[in-house]
């Protein structure tokens, strides 16, 4: 089988579907079946994924995102890049049409031959208020282009399966749900292992809370907020709440509650992280909370299970696929449960030890070469289904 993969996401720091298409290309170039596997990068075919190393951040990277983030909000010259970049790719592809052409990030290019598409989640249709209108319209366009192309879609969860099947009115037939998985970096630590990283962020072994994920409405901040406000004083202060990620979009009324918090001394924001941090703040962690309304798989849920911690979040969307038995879960705004749960997850010590031996388990049963293994036979049906 003779592959193609768009290598577009992966930008360093990685996040989800930098991290998925980072993980997905490099353990498809071990399997045998594939004869020749080529990375797309825009419109020219490289040698190999990009390094950390090769993505330093010189300054000049700010001003070009800042360049492109003014620039999309310009219909016309929005539609005028992406359809030159859509026939620059054409270009590149044409003469190769006995590949399979993947794209692992909704988006496909015209292609003569067999095309795959990842979706992830549905968001900028069921959550669009949360997201950027220019980003909104320039997804959905680009979504309704790729069904049109596909020849098979693969989702990240049974739940987003359902959900595009639904609300595209797509076969499930030619959709295939292929989970992803914690990379090895995410495992227990020691004290020893981790005691510079508490040294470089103030924090104790054990003695605080966790939550990782953009800071947006559809991650339920709110609600966590309010649930650790219930509880009693000198609990908080002892397990401060600690908020890791990117500032989303409409996060200002979250960031002047999450102020309000600090000064209290039950919550602290971190902000980005470096990610080779970000490991060892998980390992360090009492406890993880993600509350979230909506995930196509959520990812940070495993990683915290992978490094020994444990969980309680929402039982929304995709979330219970991925928990399994291994977390406490409750309705994503039911406050008073999510206080109780975490009250649980920080003073119950055989919940604790239980819910750390059931999490380890669940997160070993996923794995980035079963991902790899299960996206070649879609790959398979989408071949089989042409010819």
């Amino acid at each position: 089988m003779k592959v193609i993969v768009s290598i577009d996401p992966v930008r360093f720091p990685l996040t989800g579907i930098g991290r998925y298409t980072f993980e997905l290309v490099r353990h498809l170039a071990k399997l045998e079946e594939i004869s020749d596997l080529r990375r797309l990068s825009g419109s020219r075919f490289v040698p190999s994924l990009p390094e950390a190393t090769q993505c330093v951040d010189d300054g000049r990277a700010s001003l070009v995102r800042q360049l492109k983030k003014q620039l999309l909000k310009s219909h016309t010259v929005v539609d005028l890049a992406s359809g030159f970049r859509n026939w620059r790719r054409q270009r590149a592809l044409l003469g190769l049409e006995d590949f399979v052409f993947h794209g692992p990030n909704y988006y496909l290019p015209g292609f003569a031959g067999v095309s795959v598409s990842t979706f992830h989640d549905l968001s900028v249709y069921s959550w669009a208020h949360c997201h950027p209108p220019e980003r909104v319209r320039f997804m959905q366009k680009q979504i309704a282009l790729s069904l049109r192309r596909a020849d098979m879609l693969i989702t990240d969860s049974e739940f987003t399966r359902q959900e595009v099947a639904r609300h595209f009115s797509w076969p499930l037939d030619k959709i295939r749900s292929v989970s992803l998985a914690s990379s090895p970096e995410f495992y227990p630590r020691s004290q020893a292992e981790w005691s510079a990283t508490g040294v470089r962020y103030g924090l104790t072994m054990g003695g605080y809370t966790l939550f990782a994920g953009t800071i947006e409405p559809r991650k339920n901040l709110d609600v966590l907020l309010d649930a650790y406000g219930l509880l009693p004083l000198n609990l908080r202060r002892r397990w401060p709440l600690v908020l890791t990620g990117y500032q989303g979009w409409q996060s200002e009324k979250l960031h002047e509650r999450i102020k309000a918090a600090s000064r209290e001394g039950w919550v602290r924001y971190l902000g980005y992280v470096p990610a080779e941090d970000l490991p060892l703040l998980y390992a360090g962690a009492r406890l993880f909370a993600f509350p979230s309304l909506y995930e196509g798989f959520g990812l940070p849920i495993l990683e915290a299970m992978a490094s020994g911690v444990p969980v309680v979040c929402s039982n929304s969307s995709s979330l219970p696929e991925v928990a399994g038995n291994a977390a406490g879960m409750c309705e994503a705004m039911d406050v008073d449960s999510l206080t109780g749960l975490i009250a649980t997850g920080l003073e119950d010590d055989a919940w604790r030890n239980s819910s750390i031996e059931k999490g380890l388990a669940r997160a070993a049963g996923f794995s980035w070469q079963r991902c790899a293994e299960e996206t070649v036979a879609v790959y398979r049906e989408a071949i089989s289904g042409r010819f």
